[in-house]
Protein backbone atom coordinates (compact mmCIF):
# COMPACT_ATOMS: atom_id res chain seq x y z
CA UNK A 1 0.00 0.00 0.00
CA UNK A 2 1.24 3.49 -1.36
CA UNK A 3 1.16 6.47 1.56
CA UNK A 4 0.34 9.61 0.64
CA UNK A 5 2.09 12.52 2.07
CA UNK A 6 0.28 14.39 5.16
CA UNK A 7 0.27 17.56 2.91
CA UNK A 8 -1.28 17.76 0.02
CA UNK A 9 -2.37 21.70 -0.22
CA UNK A 10 -0.47 24.86 -1.45
CA UNK A 11 3.43 25.32 0.43
CA UNK A 12 2.52 27.91 3.09
CA UNK A 13 4.24 31.52 2.23
CA UNK A 14 6.54 31.50 4.86
CA UNK A 15 7.80 28.07 2.88
CA UNK A 16 7.76 29.57 -0.24
CA UNK A 17 9.62 33.06 0.95
CA UNK A 18 12.98 30.59 2.82
CA UNK A 19 13.03 28.83 -0.80
CA UNK A 20 13.16 32.12 -2.74
CA UNK A 21 15.64 33.66 -0.01
CA UNK A 22 17.89 29.96 -0.89
CA UNK A 23 18.64 29.22 -4.03
CA UNK A 24 19.94 26.28 -5.01
CA UNK A 25 23.57 26.45 -5.33
CA UNK A 26 23.88 30.12 -4.34
CA UNK A 27 27.95 31.36 -3.67
CA UNK A 28 27.98 32.41 0.03
CA UNK A 29 29.01 36.46 0.14
CA UNK A 30 32.53 37.80 -0.07
CA UNK A 31 34.06 38.32 3.12
CA UNK A 32 35.30 41.90 3.85
CA UNK A 33 38.92 42.32 3.92
CA UNK A 34 39.82 43.55 6.84
CA UNK A 35 40.69 46.90 8.22
CA UNK A 36 44.48 47.32 8.65
CA UNK A 37 45.44 50.21 11.00
CA UNK A 38 49.74 51.13 11.53
CA UNK A 39 49.04 52.47 15.24
CA UNK A 40 52.68 53.97 17.55
CA UNK A 41 53.12 51.66 20.63
CA UNK A 42 51.60 54.23 22.98
CA UNK A 43 48.27 53.42 21.60
CA UNK A 44 47.79 49.72 21.96
CA UNK A 45 45.71 49.85 25.56
CA UNK A 46 43.67 51.98 24.08
CA UNK A 47 43.01 50.68 20.15
CA UNK A 48 42.43 47.12 21.32
CA UNK A 49 39.74 48.07 24.12
CA UNK A 50 38.06 50.18 21.16
CA UNK A 51 38.80 47.25 17.96
CA UNK A 52 35.60 45.26 18.61
CA UNK A 53 33.12 48.41 18.74
CA UNK A 54 35.04 49.65 15.64
CA UNK A 55 34.76 46.55 13.88
CA UNK A 56 30.92 46.86 14.27
CA UNK A 57 30.97 50.42 13.15
CA UNK A 58 33.40 50.19 10.01
CA UNK A 59 31.80 46.99 8.88
CA UNK A 60 34.84 44.62 8.72
CA UNK A 61 36.88 43.14 11.42
CA UNK A 62 40.16 45.29 12.39
CA UNK A 63 43.59 44.30 12.74
CA UNK A 64 46.12 46.69 14.67
CA UNK A 65 50.06 46.59 13.70
CA UNK A 66 51.92 47.96 17.16
CA UNK A 67 55.43 49.42 16.51
CA UNK A 68 57.58 52.71 16.80
CA UNK A 69 55.95 55.58 14.95
CA UNK A 70 59.45 55.79 12.82
CA UNK A 71 59.27 51.74 12.15
CA UNK A 72 55.29 52.07 10.82
CA UNK A 73 55.73 54.89 8.20
CA UNK A 74 59.41 53.09 6.93
CA UNK A 75 57.00 50.13 6.61
CA UNK A 76 54.62 52.23 4.78
CA UNK A 77 57.33 53.83 2.91
CA UNK A 78 58.17 50.61 1.51
CA UNK A 79 54.41 49.69 0.41
CA UNK A 80 52.78 48.04 3.40
CA UNK A 81 49.34 47.74 3.09
CA UNK A 82 48.14 50.05 6.04
CA UNK A 83 44.97 51.46 5.72
CA UNK A 84 44.81 54.18 8.57
CA UNK A 85 47.86 55.47 10.41
CA UNK A 86 48.54 57.30 13.55
CA UNK A 87 51.63 58.74 14.69
CA UNK A 88 52.98 59.53 17.86
CA UNK A 89 54.20 62.68 15.88
CA UNK A 90 54.00 64.87 13.56
CA UNK A 91 57.23 64.69 11.95
CA UNK A 92 56.40 60.65 10.39
CA UNK A 93 52.92 61.91 9.64
CA UNK A 94 54.68 64.76 7.58
CA UNK A 95 57.32 62.62 6.01
CA UNK A 96 54.06 60.48 4.78
CA UNK A 97 52.98 63.40 3.47
CA UNK A 98 55.90 64.82 1.37
CA UNK A 99 55.49 60.96 -0.28
CA UNK A 100 51.99 61.19 -0.91
CA UNK A 101 51.17 58.11 0.82
CA UNK A 102 48.44 59.26 2.97
CA UNK A 103 45.41 60.84 1.72
CA UNK A 104 45.74 64.78 2.94
CA UNK A 105 41.54 65.60 3.62
CA UNK A 106 41.31 62.73 6.10
CA UNK A 107 44.38 63.38 7.86
CA UNK A 108 43.43 64.60 11.64
CA UNK A 109 45.35 65.56 15.22
CA UNK A 110 43.50 62.90 16.94
CA UNK A 111 45.13 63.22 20.35
CA UNK A 112 47.94 64.86 22.94
CA UNK A 113 49.53 63.32 25.89
CA UNK A 114 52.51 63.89 28.60
CA UNK A 115 55.83 63.34 28.93
CA UNK A 116 57.10 61.77 32.61
CA UNK A 117 59.65 60.55 34.60
CA UNK A 118 58.70 56.50 35.78
CA UNK A 119 60.63 54.90 38.27
CA UNK A 120 60.08 50.91 39.67
CA UNK A 121 57.07 51.01 42.20
CA UNK A 122 58.92 49.31 44.65
CA UNK A 123 61.55 51.62 44.30
CA UNK A 124 59.72 55.19 43.51
CA UNK A 125 61.74 57.92 44.74
CA UNK A 126 60.84 61.88 44.41
CA UNK A 127 62.52 63.59 41.44
CA UNK A 128 61.64 67.40 41.19
CA UNK A 129 62.09 68.39 37.62
CA UNK A 130 63.19 71.84 36.57
CA UNK A 131 66.43 73.04 35.20
CA UNK A 132 69.52 71.36 35.65
CA UNK A 133 67.83 68.72 38.00
CA UNK A 134 69.67 65.81 39.37
CA UNK A 135 69.00 63.35 37.02
CA UNK A 136 72.33 61.56 36.79
CA UNK A 137 73.03 61.83 40.41
CA UNK A 138 69.39 60.11 41.03
CA UNK A 139 70.59 57.45 38.39
CA UNK A 140 73.84 57.01 40.25
CA UNK A 141 75.71 54.17 38.36
CA UNK A 142 72.87 53.07 36.12
CA UNK A 143 71.44 53.83 32.71
CA UNK A 144 67.87 56.08 32.04
CA UNK A 145 65.75 54.10 30.08
CA UNK A 146 64.11 55.84 26.85
CA UNK A 147 62.63 54.99 23.37
CA UNK A 148 65.52 55.46 20.68
CA UNK A 149 65.87 59.45 20.49
CA UNK A 150 67.13 59.52 16.86
CA UNK A 151 64.00 57.94 15.27
CA UNK A 152 61.35 57.09 18.14
CA UNK A 153 58.71 60.11 19.08
CA UNK A 154 58.87 59.23 22.43
CA UNK A 155 62.95 59.38 22.88
CA UNK A 156 62.93 62.70 20.43
CA UNK A 157 60.66 64.20 22.81
CA UNK A 158 62.62 63.14 25.87
CA UNK A 159 65.98 64.46 24.22
CA UNK A 160 64.49 67.68 23.67
CA UNK A 161 62.96 67.72 27.18
CA UNK A 162 66.25 66.89 28.64
CA UNK A 163 68.24 69.25 26.54
CA UNK A 164 65.85 72.29 27.38
CA UNK A 165 66.41 71.48 30.76
CA UNK A 166 69.97 71.50 30.62
CA UNK A 167 70.78 67.98 31.73
CA UNK A 168 70.99 66.18 28.07
CA UNK A 169 75.16 66.33 28.18
CA UNK A 170 75.10 64.69 31.70
CA UNK A 171 73.14 61.22 30.62
CA UNK A 172 73.53 61.31 27.09
CA UNK A 173 76.01 58.34 27.27
CA UNK A 174 73.74 56.81 30.05
CA UNK A 175 71.16 55.57 27.90
CA UNK A 176 68.84 52.62 27.51
CA UNK A 177 67.73 53.18 24.32
CA UNK A 178 64.65 51.06 23.32
CA UNK A 179 62.83 50.06 19.78
CA UNK A 180 59.74 52.15 21.01
CA UNK A 181 58.16 53.52 24.03
CA UNK A 182 56.34 50.08 25.50
CA UNK A 183 59.39 48.51 25.71
CA UNK A 184 61.07 51.27 27.60
CA UNK A 185 58.40 51.05 29.75
CA UNK A 186 59.14 47.09 30.23
CA UNK A 187 62.92 47.79 31.33
CA UNK A 188 61.89 49.89 34.21
CA UNK A 189 58.94 47.78 35.02
CA UNK A 190 61.16 44.99 35.27
CA UNK A 191 63.60 47.13 37.07
CA UNK A 192 66.31 46.32 34.62
CA UNK A 193 66.65 50.59 34.98
CA UNK A 194 65.89 52.88 37.83
CA UNK A 195 64.07 55.43 35.77
CA UNK A 196 62.87 55.89 32.16
CA UNK A 197 60.89 58.94 30.44
CA UNK A 198 57.70 57.55 28.94
CA UNK A 199 54.10 58.69 27.84
CA UNK A 200 51.97 59.65 31.49
CA UNK A 201 49.31 56.99 29.36
CA UNK A 202 52.17 53.80 29.28
CA UNK A 203 52.74 54.41 33.01
CA UNK A 204 49.07 54.39 33.87
CA UNK A 205 48.73 51.17 32.57
CA UNK A 206 51.29 49.34 34.13
CA UNK A 207 51.00 49.01 38.31
CA UNK A 208 54.41 48.19 38.88
CA UNK A 209 56.10 51.93 37.38
CA UNK A 210 55.30 55.03 39.53
CA UNK A 211 55.35 58.40 38.17
CA UNK A 212 58.00 60.25 39.88
CA UNK A 213 57.66 63.47 38.05
CA UNK A 214 55.93 65.42 34.84
CA UNK A 215 58.26 67.18 32.23
CA UNK A 216 57.29 70.88 31.76
CA UNK A 217 55.24 71.16 28.38
CA UNK A 218 57.40 73.43 27.45
CA UNK A 219 60.75 71.72 27.88
CA UNK A 220 59.27 69.87 24.83
CA UNK A 221 57.40 70.43 21.35
CA UNK A 222 53.60 69.32 21.87
CA UNK A 223 52.83 65.52 22.16
CA UNK A 224 50.46 64.98 19.18
CA UNK A 225 48.84 62.05 17.42
CA UNK A 226 47.93 62.55 14.24
CA UNK A 227 45.76 60.26 12.05
CA UNK A 228 44.82 59.73 7.73
CA UNK A 229 43.81 57.02 5.56
CA UNK A 230 46.72 55.96 3.60
CA UNK A 231 45.67 56.57 -0.48
CA UNK A 232 44.88 52.44 -0.46
CA UNK A 233 42.68 52.32 2.37
CA UNK A 234 38.88 51.07 1.99
CA UNK A 235 35.45 52.95 2.93
CA UNK A 236 35.66 50.66 5.69
CA UNK A 237 38.64 52.32 7.04
CA UNK A 238 37.15 55.79 6.33
CA UNK A 239 34.33 54.80 9.04
CA UNK A 240 37.05 53.15 11.23
CA UNK A 241 38.70 56.33 11.74
CA UNK A 242 35.42 58.51 11.57
CA UNK A 243 34.87 55.99 14.58
CA UNK A 244 37.47 56.42 16.51
CA UNK A 245 36.82 60.33 16.96
CA UNK A 246 33.67 59.82 18.15
CA UNK A 247 32.10 59.69 21.21
CA UNK A 248 32.62 56.19 22.27
CA UNK A 249 36.43 56.56 21.38
CA UNK A 250 36.67 59.64 23.12
CA UNK A 251 35.57 58.12 26.78
CA UNK A 252 38.06 55.31 26.28
CA UNK A 253 40.96 57.80 25.59
CA UNK A 254 40.11 59.92 28.26
CA UNK A 255 39.91 57.45 30.68
CA UNK A 256 43.44 56.40 29.92
CA UNK A 257 44.82 59.56 30.61
CA UNK A 258 44.99 60.88 26.76
CA UNK A 259 43.87 64.56 25.51
CA UNK A 260 41.13 64.38 22.73
CA UNK A 261 41.79 66.78 20.55
CA UNK A 262 40.05 65.98 17.48
CA UNK A 263 35.97 66.64 17.57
Amino acid sequence: MVRRPAWRGPLPAIALAALCLVPVGAAPAPAVPPILIFAAASLQTAVDQLAPAMTTAAGAPVRVSYAASSALARQIEQGAPADIFISADLDWMDDLARRRLIRIDSRVNLLGNDLVLVAPASRAMAVAIGPNFGLAAALGADRLALADPDAVPAGKYAREALTTLGVWASVADRLAPAENVRAALLLVSRGETPLGIVYRTDALVDRRVAIVGQFPPSSHGPIVYPAALTLTSSPEAARALAFLRGAVARAVFERLGFRVLAS
